[in-house]
């Protein structure tokens, strides 16, 4: 069964030519436009991996990625931003991020860390949180 991902991004032509490229190399993608919608997909479903934009109008990015951690801490967020500041990557990571990458990025780029994630995300399921193996 191929990895669910789900995409959030508020810019819909990056967000449906992201869509195509991930699902093209075998992801099962989701994408939706804002924060409230990413919580409520959370909601209905389990992803393995979630790709969060910062900086989208209503919910931003910190404030949805802190609603994703509530609902499921172990989820794996890796944020794709085009605004980085240090102060933005240190509050992402403090609030369980586990990936920071900038726009525009490769897919292939974006595939590493989601492969990474999905595996961290395995790895927690077969033998717990805090165990390292």
């Amino acid at each position: 069964m191929p990895p669910k991902i789900l995409l959030v991004d508020d810019e819909d032509r990056f967000r449906t030519t992201m869509r195509k490229m991930l699902s093209g190399h075998g992801l099962d993608v989701t994408d939706v436009d804002n924060g409230q919608a990413a919580l409520n997909a959370l909601t209905a479903q389990p992803y393995d991996v979630v790709v969060l934009d910062l900086r989208m109008p209503g919910l931003d990015g910190v404030q949805t990625l802190k609603g994703m951690k509530a609902l499921h801490p172990d989820l794996e967020v890796i944020i794709l931003t085009g605004h980085a500041s240090m102060d933005d990557a240190m509050e992402i990571m403090q609030l369980g991020g586990t990936e920071y990458l900038l726009k525009p990025c490769s897919v292939e780029e974006l595939l590493d860390k989601i492969e990474l994630a999905v595996e961290r995300g395995s790895t927690r399921q077969t033998h717990g949180p805090g165990r390292v193996t």
